[in-house]
């Protein structure tokens, strides 16, 4: 990995709009706009030099009525760290990336097995088997693809695989696990 960018980068230099675009896009984080105005305001007076002060600023960012509710899952700032590792990592892209290449080593008749746990993984992951299975994403209409479209294999599952009730009991982690098959031809 020959990234650059870093968490502290993200949080100190990024605009308020910035911000909140990749907590909003990455951590599907409710409060977004609140707390990226809470960074920009800080950062008027002070850098954010460490996570117990971006911490800080997100929790006085956050509505008490969300801060305390009953159906909140996980720390307040979770959501807003997550956006920030894809940032910084270039996740999203990587894994497209990834799969892609994959599929250029792949034998024929070989199999890729993908578990992801993140809506947006999933969604990442079955977009990319629906393109290496040949479905075109050209505008309705038009006479000829342009968008290139070439079918490399098919999608093994149809929809995504789902633990069952009794693996999410012995293994809680896997309540939000996805799996996806691809056979190349």
């Amino acid at each position: 990995l020959d990234s650059k960018l870093s968490a502290f980068d993200v949080v100190n230099s990024y605009s308020e709009q910035r911000l909140k675009e990749i907590f909003y896009k990455y951590g599907q984080e409710r409060w977004a706009p609140l707390i990226a105005r809470g960074i920009a305001n800080y950062r008027k007076s002070k850098v954010i030099n460490t996570t117990k002060e971006l911490v800080e600023i997100i929790d006085k960012s956050i509505p008490n009525k969300a801060k305390f509710s009953p159906n909140k899952k996980g720390h307040n700032a979770k959501k807003v760290f997550q956006a920030i590792r894809i940032e910084v990592n270039s996740e999203l892209e990587n894994l497209k990336k990834a799969l892609v290449e994959s599929i250029k080593v792949l034998s024929n008749k070989g199999r890729i097995v993908v578990i992801s746990y993140h809506s947006l993984e999933d969604r990442i992951v079955k977009k990319t088997f629906e393109q290496l299975s040949g479905k075109c994403y050209c505008p309705p209409g038009l006479p000829v693809c342009s968008c290139g479209a070439t079918k490399q294999g098919f999608i093994v599952t149809k929809k995504a695989i789902r633990p069952t009730a009794d693996e999410i009991l012995t293994n809680p982690r896997s309540k939000s696990a996805k799996l996806r098959v691809f056979e190349k031809y």
